[in-house]
């Protein structure tokens, strides 16, 4: 499903992100691409995911701008693909690091977080947070999601 084929009916911008991006293994497969996972047989064996699935979810990425597939061939072998993150995908890692701070908080792993959210440039960790137009991180407890006129 591309942008332009969701109905002008789904107003929230939310709803239209979980069309897309929603469903269980699509998180899975945008960390990877993240982490530099690119080719679809990486991707498969990495997740464990059905090679129909991966093919379904990313087609719905590549559909929708998320991911652009690009054609490789090693020596010998017949052409495979990579998928490659755009600007939309790219955008899409401050859901992961949210998703990824809530279950760090919520749903813990008893032996601790896999992965860390790190500055490239520092080695900083990392806070997902709201921030106003100064840069400053605004609690929680302050943030309101008002409703429009759309």
């Amino acid at each position: 499903m591309t942008t332009t084929e969701l109905p002008d009916s789904m107003t929230c911008s939310i709803e239209r992100a979980v069309t897309l991006l929603g469903e269980r293994w699509t998180p899975l497969i945008l960390r990877e691409l993240h982490t530099g996972v690119v080719r679809f047989g990486d991707i498969q064996q990495r997740l464990g995911i059905a090679t129909n699935l991966l093919t379904a979810r990313l087609a719905t990425l590549a559909a929708a701008g998320v991911v652009e597939k690009r054609p490789y061939r090693e020596a010998g072998a017949r052409t495979r693909y990579e998928y490659h993150l755009t600007d939309a995908g790219r955008d899409a890692l401050v859901i992961l690091g949210a998703l990824q701070q809530w279950g760090d908080r919520h749903a813990p792993r008893l032996g601790g977080p896999t992965i860390e959210r790190r500055d490239r440039r520092t080695g900083a960790l990392l806070d997902v947070s709201f921030t106003d137009p100064e840069g400053r991180a605004v609690p929680l407890d302050a943030v309101a999601f008002v409703r429009t006129g759309g």
